[in-house]
């Protein structure tokens, strides 16, 4: 089979160049074309509850339904992703986990679901860090259940997020991470040396970071001041100017560095849909005419509706990033901080041919062109 080609300049590194490709890049040579377009790897989600309507947290979910969710994401730029159940009951995680491993195997491009992240059980049970977390399913750290998640999804748990402050934590971090995942501080009342055992132990990522907190917080010590301050701990974002002030965004990016930045849509249900009332799991949540998702009657975050190329723009808008900058916290940071194989490198030959193609417009909006997920084309 011929290889593919396509021309745009690199938004990693503003040269223009011409991709050779087939499953996995073979070339990047100079070209004089593409002129208005950009090409960079196409972008990874390690945090998604849902999207275009289609409830992730949900055993019975129709994997034509999960397909079309697929797809939804794929105009976003979104080419492989890690689906995530948060807190629910022992029997219903299983299940939904099941469910989206058996539909991974089923469905047209199911690929593109490179993992699962399990977002809980084991997190703080206060109000503030719990998030929209159910407070009764909340449950200390259990290798016996992490090893039902793993069979249920064939060994393919790539990130769980959990709160340090359990007496079991470091002795569960170290054992997931020793079998390859990657443990997520997140949703967390933890104390300093509480993190700071955690990070021994293995952790290396922030679920996240400022959102899952207390309203109000003493200025320090305290645990979101403590998972900046540590430099082995890689953090995700939620760029949708919702979640976080642009004045908080910058200062974390900027204490983090973009090396160790990671831009995350945290995407449920609504996502991709038109403002009304869904669901995530059992839990009624609204996507209101302002782009907030929220638990049904009230004001408390369940998720956002971002997508991720809006993200990228919000990152240049909000935080005053360079579109390399953004790109890089959309692509080849989530790569590493999620332990994506082929992904790490950015556009070189030998990585996974996953390319999205895009416009920039005077008004700084990230435009879809073509996605392209192993050599695929799938927008």
């Amino acid at each position: 089979m011929e290889p593919l080609q396509c021309s745009g300049i690199c938004a990693l590194t503003g040269l223009r160049i011409e991709l050779a490709f087939q499953r996995d890049l073979l070339s990047v040579s100079p070209s004089a074309e593409g002129i208005g377009r950009y090409l960079a790897p196409g972008f990874i989600d390690l945090q998604v509850n849902g999207f275009a309507g289609v409830d992730y947290n949900h055993p019975r979910t129709p994997h034509d339904q999960i397909a079309r969710s697929l797809r939804a994401q794929f105009a976003t730029g979104v080419t492989r992703l890690y689906p995530t159940v948060i807190t629910g009951a022992p029997d219903h995680m299983q299940a939904c986990l099941r469910n989206l491993a058996a539909a991974r195997e089923s469905v047209p491009q199911g690929h593109a679901i490179d993992g699962f992240h399990v977002e809980g059980p084991h997190i703080s049970p206060e109000d503030g860090p719990r998030g929209a977390h159910p407070r009764q399913w909340v449950r200390p750290p259990d290798l016996d259940e992490f090893r039902r998640w793993q069979d249920a999804t064939r060994g393919r748990i790539r990130i769980v997020t959990l709160s340090p402050e359990w007496p079991e934590a470091p002795r569960y971090i170290e054992r997931i991470t020793d079998e390859g995942v990657v443990a997520s501080i997140g949703h967390t009342q933890a104390s300093a040396a509480q993190i700071a055992a955690a990070v021994a132990s293995g952790a290396t990522l922030s679920t996240h970071l400022g959102n899952g907190a207390h309203q109000l917080l003493r200025r320090h010590p305290n645990y979101i001041w403590e998972q900046l301050a540590e430099e082995r701990l890689m953090a995700g974002f939620i760029v949708d100017g919702i979640h976080l002030g642009a004045a908080f965004l910058k200062s974390a990016i900027r204490a983090k560095t973009v090396d160790r930045s990671v831009l995350v849509t945290d995407a449920s249900t609504p996502a991709g849909a038109a403002p009304g009332r869904y669901f995530l799991a059992d839990q009624p949540v609204d996507l209101t005419e302002d782009g907030r998702v929220v638990l049904a009657d009230t004001d408390r975050l369940a998720g956002s509706a971002l997508h991720m190329h809006h993200g990228v723009a919000n990152l240049m808008r909000l935080a005053g990033l360079s579109l390399a900058d953004a790109v890089r916290m959309a692509s080849v940071n989530p790569a590493r901080a999620g332990l994506v194989p082929g992904r790490a490198q950015g556009l070189v030959p030998g990585e996974r041919a996953d390319i999205v193609q895009f416009r920039v417009t005077p008004g700084d909006e990230i435009e879809i062109v073509a996605t392209w997920l192993a050599g695929v084309r799938v927008f």
